[in-house]
């Protein structure tokens, strides 16, 4: 691959599988994560894709984990806050980072946002001081935003580039039109020196030029390409034939 030895913050993962107690019990029954060796990940975008359940989010959040980020989101440096256990706490401590050898790059931002707790991040960046301004809306909180509005302010506002960001289903809180001001501002931060692993469920967002994307499924997990993927085709075949489809599905 072209991309092998561009620098990077974090070069992929490995399961400790030695250290695991038994594979029968969740989250190692999933079969992406039973079957689990090592992930490279690409220097600028990995994307993670694959049906509901097939464990985007929960390897995405033990790397998260991992890498020292509080379970629900936020900076890496500053965000501890805790509404909840995690359930995959025994998973993080299994997983392996490799950094890669010799130099280290020197990251000056991090950033982990789920879909599912965006609320309570939302609620503490609220409580400890937003500094809010942005693009989509300056002098409201991140509760006086709609989800997506207050998402895109958080990327545009406070991610500030040369550093590792970790998002899962970004695309849960934006449009289409957003999704395509999401693709934008991710450019601008992988411009900036920026690393990005994003689980995801659009296609649109998967389009990113030049990423490296793996599948979730029964058989692991496995790079594919974008026009392979199922989100591409189900898409695709929808939008060329809305009408037969949805009398198929209908029938």
């Amino acid at each position: 691959m072209a991309w092998e030895n561009e620098p990077r913050f974090l070069h992929g993962i490995a399961l400790r599988r030695g250290s695991v107690s038994s594979f029968d019990v969740f989250p190692y029954a999933i079969p992406t994560i039973r079957q689990l060796q090592s992930l490279q990940f690409h220097p600028r975008v990995t994307f993670f894709v694959g049906e509901n359940g097939a464990g985007k989010s929960t390897l995405l959040e033990a790397i998260a984990l991992a890498e020292g980020f509080n379970a629900e989101g936020g900076s890496r440096r500053h965000a501890q806050f805790k509404t909840r256990d995690s359930h995959d706490d025994e998973l993080w401590k299994n997983i392996e980072l490799n950094r890669g050898g010799g130099k280290r790059l020197a990251r000056s931002d991090s950033y982990f946002v789920r879909a599912e707790s965006f609320y309570n991040l939302a609620s503490y960046l609220d409580d400890v001081g937003s500094n809010a301004a942005g693009p989509f809306s300056q002098a409201l909180s991140y509760h006086q935003q709609s989800h997506g509005e207050a998402f895109m302010n958080l990327m545009t506002s406070r991610f500030g580039g040369n550093g590792l960001y970790l998002l899962d289903e970004p695309e849960a809180a934006l449009s289409p039109q957003r999704q395509l001001a999401f693709l934008a501002a991710l450019h601008e931060l992988v411009q900036r020196g920026s690393q990005f692993i994003i689980a995801t469920h659009s296609p649109i967002v998967l389009a990113y030029p030049d990423a490296h994307i793996y599948h979730f499924g029964e058989r692991g997990i496995e790079s594919i390409a974008y026009e392979d993927t199922e989100h591409y085709k189900v898409t695709r075949a929808f939008l060329l034939r809305r009408d037969i489809m949805l009398k198929e599905l209908m029938e």
